[in-house]
């Protein structure tokens, strides 16, 4: 993916305030269609402007919730970040917290590609300070994959390994790899197999060496039922969560009370936002009290990205003191 398309949502009230949004589907992985987004947002556009404006985050997700349906969910997102920054001030703290105490541990991503490749990303994490280390497996020879996280255990046995293998296994062969990496001590793998084969995922979550973490498996979940039975009877041992992926913030907390009322454990993930969105995220992700590694360290992939007053440092991302942008004209 050389580039990525996205837009950003202004809303401004009476009193001069704006609030900035984020809306970033990427093609054929979110519900909605990302050709279709400019006349969406010409659509809600439009509807907004007969709405009083929200004055409570309750008040914003309870305005979103009866506007965007779910499946549109990178403008679910996108329209509760702005309307929550603006009820906060529109100085990107969209929670009204204070940006400053947040403090996230991290993993440190591994991208697919040839193995020296791979090789030269991990060395270049651990010099960093990364004690997580997520590695996309599935796109090169299985063999010289293992070859790869042998090399990392070898290291050290106190480093996190998470593997991600965005359904790359068949569901014939699934078990047996999974036994021949659970040799490395493994933290999790996220969606082994492709999504939407309940019964064979039952499996592999039951009878897996490696815990399981639903990701694609949770892309089209959007009722609460459908979402309990999924947790009930597949029984993941973790959940992914991405608020422009699966709903929006609103929708997200959904996730986290299900999963915490069935022992499940979380974390969160960018899904490739700019430094815009991945400042609401963190500051979301802050709002909880949970110490696993979060997928969070996406920022500073792009070329020409905003400027960002988070940073990473020994693993855990963290706010400076400077201002959230409130000098930049969106």
């Amino acid at each position: 993916m050389p580039d990525r398309k996205l837009w950003f949502i202004r809303i401004t009230d009476d009193q001069g305030n704006a609030g900035v949004g984020e809306v970033a589907p990427i093609n054929r992985l979110s519900p909605e269609e990302v050709d279709d987004i400019p006349d969406l947002l010409l659509k809600y556009q439009m509807i907004l402007t007969e709405h009083e404006r929200p004055e409570t985050g309750e008040a914003v997700f309870e305005l979103v919730e009866g506007l965007v349906p779910k499946e549109e969910s990178s403008i679910r997102f996108g329209l509760e970040m702005a309307l929550l920054d603006l009820i906060n001030g529109g100085t990107r703290r969209i929670f009204g917290t204070e940006p400053e105490r947040i403090d996230l541990p991290v993993n440190g991503l591994i991208w697919m590609g040839d193995i020296s490749f791979m090789e030269s990303q991990i060395k270049e994490k651990l010099d960093q300070g990364f004690r997580c280390i997520k590695l996309k497996v599935g796109a090169n020879d299985f063999e010289s994959e293992l070859e790869v996280i042998k090399k990392l255990r070898g290291i050290s046995d106190d480093i996190v390994i998470r593997l991600d293998a965005n359904g790359a296994f068949e569901t014939n062969e699934v078990l047996s790899k999974l036994r021949q990496l659970s040799k490395y001590n493994i933290h999790s793998i996220e969606q082994p197999i492709l999504p939407m084969q309940p019964e064979a995922m039952e499996i592999v979550c039951m009878k897996s060496e490696i815990p399981i973490a639903f990701d694609e498996e949770l892309t089209y979940v959007f009722l609460s039922q459908d979402r309990m039975s999924l947790i009930q009877e597949l029984k993941p041992h973790y959940l992914v969560l991405k608020p422009t992926l699966h709903g929006g913030f609103n929708s997200v907390s959904e996730w986290i009370d299900l999963a915490e009322m069935h022992n499940v454990a979380w974390w969160i993930t960018s899904y490739l936002e700019s430094n815009i969105g991945l400042n609401a995220i963190a500051q979301f992700t802050g709002l909880y009290k949970n110490e696993e590694y979060h997928g969070l360290g996406t920022g500073g992939l792009y070329a020409n990205n905003i400027v960002s007053p988070m940073l990473i440092k020994e693993g855990r991302l963290r706010y400076t003191e400077s201002p959230l942008w409130e000098d930049i004209d969106f």
